[in-house]
């Protein structure tokens, strides 16, 4: 539309390098289990057909909702993070992970629930993107499926002010060899986005590794997202403030968007 600024392009950032994919699982399930994956476990445990899971990464959901028996698919946008779930998959359950994007997937299948956990959608920095993968996922899903996204409540004070070279993870990841993360976040308030820079670094025997890897998010608010889902083929949807189905209030920290296709 004219008169309107165009959104900048973030494709200089890099999406989960080897050295990131390597230390994931170690990571994220201290930093993450315990938070969602029970809710979203219940979720596919509660869906009879098939499921599909966008941002699967190593597998920190799938792997454990296919062991109990869930008719579940999977796409990434991460080599590095799919060659990690292949190998954990046997060779006939392999063909249930892809390398596609949530903006234009598309599935032989069509699902009664569709997941995109622990931030995925906030990785969509432009508006014809987050409209495009509401659609695509729309397209998806069978009469009455469902489609769920979490995305974090903005701190205003960490809006302004960001954070700077935190560290928020370190442990032993073999005996002798030690990993730390630090992280960097600096706001960008006209874009809407979080400018993140994670620093890994770890040893093997006395070889001391540190890489960079750099981030982008877009963050939303309430009625943003109300806007955003109304704008979508979607006939219903709900926001919860976290992952027990509580209300919103000033306490909450998360957004959790439940898309429901009624037709």
């Amino acid at each position: 539309m004219t008169g309107m600024n165009k959104e900048p392009d973030h494709s200089e950032f890099n999406e989960y390098p080897d050295f990131f994919a390597r230390f994931y699982d170690l990571i994220y399930h201290q930093v993450r289990d315990g938070v969602d994956n029970q809710f979203f476990l219940q979720k596919i445990k509660n869906t009879s057909g098939k499921v599909l899971e966008v941002g699967t990464g190593t597998g920190r959901l799938f792997t454990e909702a296919l062991e109990k028996g869930a008719d579940i698919y999977g796409i990434d946008l991460s080599p590095a993070m799919l060659d990690i779930l292949r190998s954990k998959l046997s060779s006939d359950q392999q063909p249930r992970i892809s390398l596609q994007n949530i903006v234009d997937f598309r599935s032989d299948f069509k699902y009664d629930l569709i997941i995109a956990p622990f931030r995925v959608f906030m990785h969509l920095t432009k508006k014809e993107d987050q409209l495009k993968a509401l659609r695509n996922v729309y397209d998806h899903l069978n009469p009455g499926g469902e489609f769920i996204f979490d995305t974090f409540i903005p701190d205003l004070n960490m809006l302004i002010n960001g954070i700077e070279g935190v560290k928020d993870f370190e442990a032993e990841f073999e005996p002798g060899n030690r990993i730390s993360r630090t992280v960097t976040s600096k706001p960008d308030l006209i874009n809407q986005t979080l400018n993140l820079v994670f620093v890994i670094e770890w040893n093997e025997g006395e070889q001391h590794y540190k890489k960079e890897w750099r981030s982008i998010m877009r963050y939303f608010f309430r009625y943003e997202l109300e806007h955003l889902v109304e704008r979508s083929p979607f006939e219903s949807y709900n926001i919860a403030g976290d992952f027990s189905g509580n209300g919103l209030t000033n306490d909450s920290k998360e957004f959790i968007v439940t898309c429901i296709r009624d037709r």
